[in-house]
């Protein structure tokens, strides 16, 4: 069967965008909307004269495509992808390939691949970050689903994913079922702890360094010049809108009439879950999440500041110049260790699921792959994810991005400013959530014995919950009897053994 190469459910903005994209790119395209009003503005539009083909049912829209059929969805998450499948279902045949590419929960992905695979049918959740831009000009992909089936894929999202420094395209294999949707998920935690730590230093800056709109630009610009470790989409975009003006008139600039509640769409959420299903502590993305919770109760805050004073601290009276220094090491510092979070929770996600419940997904995914396909078109796309793909590369098996060279020497060198910018925040009463985590995950990390053995001994008192010693062979579990001259037991097998 002949037709056209690539077909697109969905013509919203994202669907219209990587359609033109995949055109654009030498492969026909057929398209569909619901709507058909919608797909007839496309035709007219954007597509007018190029290689479009549009359908006005999903039976028409199945037979413009060559087998076999690869046909990307771009819905809202949630029912909708359910409705666009059982819809097309019986229009498709056996190694037709369908990709949701909206912000799907890895799980429904997995559901999905489990529904369809009696059928045949390969199905395949994508990440896709860029944003309306990205889409149209070359997004970061992130492919999961069958392996045989991706090279039937392959040719065509190369082409169209954005294409980094040294040409790669910011695309690849991402692994089996929903591991697409799981690293796009983690790309979105690793995005909040990224744009709350930016937050804050832009906080630091302007309440206890006294910095201005202008200074803030020009604080910006210069750790968005190349060769900076902090170089990056998001700082660069920072750069953009920090002193924008105010077309109303006010003299003001845009982010001082611009209300301090954020909006959350769930993925940052939906990371934190996850990663307490794996057993991975990400407390960077956590504080983000936590962060953008405070910020809608805004009507208290703005009721408790009248009731609850801050410190009586002094107005800040140090050198600023040394002090945004150190608040540029405290960022990169706490931006490595949320990226570590992120790899670790990529890395907890590979492995196989055990007898038990728990363990990882068995993704089979490769972390220097992951790393580099972020480095452009994404929106955590930043000149250090080189150094992240590179530290992968060189050791697949790196327990935590904290120990790869450059970013532990780094670490090592800055944390000294960094826990002076903690200090501070604290002493004026400036909240620094993300800073005051990532420092927190550091020294957690760095600590061969925590507190936890006394947390253990409390467990076992009031609900008989064991413990293992440091001291003998074997280590336990052990019960302790914690009354006078109570008997410490050795646990086998469910039953105990006085030692």
């Amino acid at each position: 069967m002949s037709g056209q190469a690539f077909g697109v459910i969905g013509l919203e903005v994202m669907g219209r965008n990587v359609a033109q994209n995949v055109e654009r790119n030498g492969f026909p395209v057929a398209v569909y909307n619901r709507t058909w009003e919608k797909t007839q503005d496309f035709m007219d539009g954007p597509a007018k004269g190029k290689n479009f083909k549009a359908a006005k049912t999903e039976q028409e829209f199945a037979a413009l495509l060559e087998r076999p059929r690869k046909i990307l969805v771009l819905v809202k998450a949630g029912k909708p992808v359910d409705l666009v499948i059982d819809a097309l279902k019986p229009f498709l045949q056996e190694g037709d390939i369908v990709i949701d590419g909206g912000n799907s929960l890895y799980t429904d992905t997995e559901r999905r691949v489990a529904a369809l695979a009696p059928t045949g049918i390969k199905f395949f959740g994508m990440g896709v970050s860029g944003g309306e831009e990205g889409a149209l000009n070359g997004p970061s992909l992130m492919p999961g689903g069958d392996k045989d089936a991706y090279k039937h894929l392959e040719p065509i999202l190369t082409k169209i994913a954005a294409k980094a420094y040294d040409g790669a395209p910011c695309v690849t294999y991402c692994g089996s079922g929903g591991a697409g949707h799981f690293v796009k998920m983690v790309h979105n935690g690793i995005e909040y702890g990224d744009m709350q730590l930016i937050a804050e230093a832009y906080d630091l800056l302007k309440n206890v360094g006294g910095l201005s709109n202008s200074d803030l630009k020009s604080t910006f610009d210069q750790w968005n010049q190349k060769g900076s470790e902090l170089r990056s989409f998001l700082i660069d975009i920072t750069t953009k809108v920090i002193n924008f003006p105010d077309p109303s008139g006010s003299g003001k600039s845009m982010v001082d009439v611009i209300q301090d509640k954020v909006g959350m769409k769930g993925t940052g959420t939906w990371t934190i879950q996850a990663a307490l299903n794996l057993q991975i502590a990400v407390p960077t993305m956590a504080a983000a999440v936590d962060a953008r919770e405070m910020s809608g109760l805004q009507a208290e805050r703005v009721a408790a500041e009248k009731q609850l004073p801050g410190p009586k601290a002094a107005k800040f009276s140090g050198d600023v110049k040394a002090f945004v220094n150190d608040v540029k090491a405290a960022l990169y510092c706490s931006k490595i260790c949320s990226y570590a979070q992120g790899m670790a929770m990529l890395n907890a996600a590979n492995q196989p699921k055990k007898p038990d419940g728990t363990g990882g997904y068995d993704y089979g995914m490769h972390l220097g792959d992951l790393a580099s396909i972020w480095r452009a078109g994404c929106i955590i796309r930043a000149d250090f994810l080189d150094d992240i793909t590179k530290a992968f590369n060189a050791d697949p098996k790196l327990p935590n991005l904290l120990l790869a060279g450059k970013f532990k020497d780094a670490v090592v060198s800055k944390q000294d400013a960094w826990r002076r910018v903690v200090g501070i925040g604290v002493a004026q009463g400036i909240a620094t959530p993300a800073f005051s985590a990532s420092l927190a995950y550091y020294d957690a990390y760095r600590r061969a014995r925590l507190p936890g053995n006394l947390i253990q001994a409390q467990r076992d008192f009031f609900g008989g919950h064991t413990y293992m010693r440091t001291d003998k062979t074997p280590a336990g579990p052990y019960h302790m009897e914690w009354t006078e001259g109570g008997k410490e037991t050795l646990v086998v097998e469910g039953k105990s053994r006085t030692k």
